[in-house]
């Protein structure tokens, strides 16, 4: 099984999934060119995987759709995503081309926004989550038409998986992350390390991506609002103690909103 990171637009990344024959699954094409240039190069799509209904998800379906007619786009149910060949909702799983993937209700960034999520067997058993713009490494999407509440149980969700599941989300984000989160919790050694081992990849020109749920918990505020830590950090900007998971949630995701490094 072979993962490939597809850098797109400014700070999006299409992920192409794919076997040894190199059928792939391409996951959120905002761009159709890169997936034409790794086409050239012997990637074949099989399928279409979006998560959410903004234009630098889901922009190039049309245009890869017209260059392979036959193949299947998976798509939240949501009458903004045209280009959807079947909407798909929490709870079902999709089989396409020997993959299986089971679909996860995620929303908070959008109302209908989904996940995909992969176990796959052999000698040793492979895990990844395409979580788009709900759960990113070292932080969460803008919630632009869901509530706190909803977001929270999204990623506490997402947080639930196995601790070896690779984070596919949807943009190179981890280093602006990682400078707010070390503002949150400035003693976590954890996301220290994990700040330093960003940097030096993005030193190196390599993606921050995927990162895993088990240091999603270790490092990113967001999955870690019941920690002493960021309880603080936030009753200290609220002047009181926060009301409950949810205020402190609602507050950090704020915090974020106008944070400037």
């Amino acid at each position: 099984m072979r993962l490939l990171a597809l850098p797109a637009l400014s700070d999006n990344y299409i992920w192409a999934l794919s076997g040894d024959d190199e059928a792939a699954l391409i996951v959120d094409p905002g761009d159709a060119a890169p997936v034409l240039a790794a086409a050239a190069h012997g990637l074949r799509p099989v399928g279409i995987l979006l998560t959410h209904h903004h234009d630098d998800h889901i922009g190039a379906t049309p245009a890869l759709r017209e260059r392979w007619p036959n193949i299947p786009v998976f798509a939240p149910d949501d009458g903004r995503i045209a280009s959807a060949t079947a909407q798909v909702g929490d709870g079902v799983k999709i089989h396409v081309d020997g993959w299986t993937l089971d679909v996860l209700a995620v929303p908070g960034h959008t109302r209908s926004h989904i996940a995909y999520y992969l176990e796959r067997g052999g000698r040793a058993t492979d895990r990844i989550v395409f979580s788009g713009d709900t759960l990113f490494s070292l932080g969460c999407g803008r919630l632009f038409e869901g509530t706190p509440a909803q977001m929270l149980a999204s990623l506490t969700r997402l947080a639930t998986l196995p601790d070896d599941t690779r984070v596919c989300c949807g943009h190179e984000y981890t280093l602006s992350n990682a400078a707010f989160a070390r503002v949150v919790e400035p003693d976590n050694p954890a996301l220290q390390r994990r700040t330093e081992q960003a940097q030096a990849m993005r030193d190196a020109g390599r993606p921050t991506l995927p990162s895993s749920i088990a240091e999603e918990r270790e490092t990113n505020p967001f999955l870690r609002t019941r920690q002493p830590g960021v309880i603080r950090a936030i009753a200290h900007r609220l002047g009181r103690e926060p009301a409950d998971e949810v205020e402190t949630f609602a507050e950090l995701r704020r915090w974020k909103d106008g944070f400037r490094a």
